[in-house]
């Protein structure tokens, strides 16, 4: 009788010695984990939310320094309003249920427009900010109402005004003035891009911050991107050449 066939698994036994000190996550495909179940769309989102917790845990476990996750892009507003809807309301639950993360210190950081948010939403995220500011285990950034050319053009706007202003000339902006002024800045670029569900593209996700990072695909929809298949990411990521444009 043959064997059933038996999944290699990868644990935190066989990690590579080598870890990124910056993934971003791309959670995609909430929406379409939960149709292919016969639920409503919102119902994807919750499990997803329940994901991103459990891999936030993770990466706090093993080390890992800064983790972005793009939670809600400026054109998601285009999105259905009660999906909308159900997102912010999501947002606000998890928001008033972050004792845990200052608990282990990690330091939350929110990247976007938060002016377009609901006030009570912009308010609990600046009282986050402003409590996890001394941390240093673990920086945790939540991309909400983010876009990565909105935020280069918050950046361009922010660098005009002090040239406008006469406290910065022209011939003085470099790479390092643009970081500076962006959501990001004093957090080191991405080293390792995860998207999962299946779709090629970065869908304006730090787009500044990735010029070098790597990037790592699968069809795995987000809710069922387990720490299991983070780890193949893990040690795929350990295995490519990063020169930065040497050799």
């Amino acid at each position: 009788m043959a064997l059933p066939f038996r999944k290699k698994t990868v644990s935190t036994d066989t990690l590579p010695e080598q870890l990124p000190k910056h993934i971003g996550f791309i959670m995609d495909g909430n929406g379409r984990w939960a149709t292919k179940r016969g639920m409503p769309r919102k119902f994807g989102h919750r499990e997803g939310a329940k994901n991103f917790h459990d891999l936030t845990r993770y990466c706090r476990s093993i080390g890992i320094q800064n983790i972005s996750f793009y939670v809600f892009s400026t054109e998601n507003w285009k999105r259905p309003q009660e999906e909308v809807d159900a997102i912010m309301d999501l947002l606000w639950q998890y928001l008033n249920d972050c004792d845990e993360y200052l608990e282990q210190e990690v330091r939350m950081i929110f990247i976007g427009d938060k002016s377009r948010l609901p006030e009570r939403i912009q308010k609990r995220m600046l009282e986050l900010e402003a409590d996890s500011a001394k941390y240093n285990k673990m920086n945790l950034l939540l991309a909400i109402n983010y876009g990565g050319r909105d935020e280069i053009k918050h950046a361009a706007q922010e660098i005009a005004a002090e040239v406008k202003a006469g406290t910065l000339q022209p011939d003085q902006i470099t790479e390092d003035t643009i970081s500076q002024h962006l959501y990001t800045k004093d957090v080191p670029d991405v080293d390792l891009l995860i998207r999962p569900s299946g779709e090629l593209r970065l869908s304006n996700f730090l787009i500044w911050q990735c010029a070098y990072a790597e990037y790592y695909f699968t069809n795995v929809l987000w809710p069922d991107f387990s720490r299991e298949e983070l780890n193949k990411a893990l040690v795929e990521y350990s295995k490519r050449g990063r020169r930065f444009g040497g050799v």
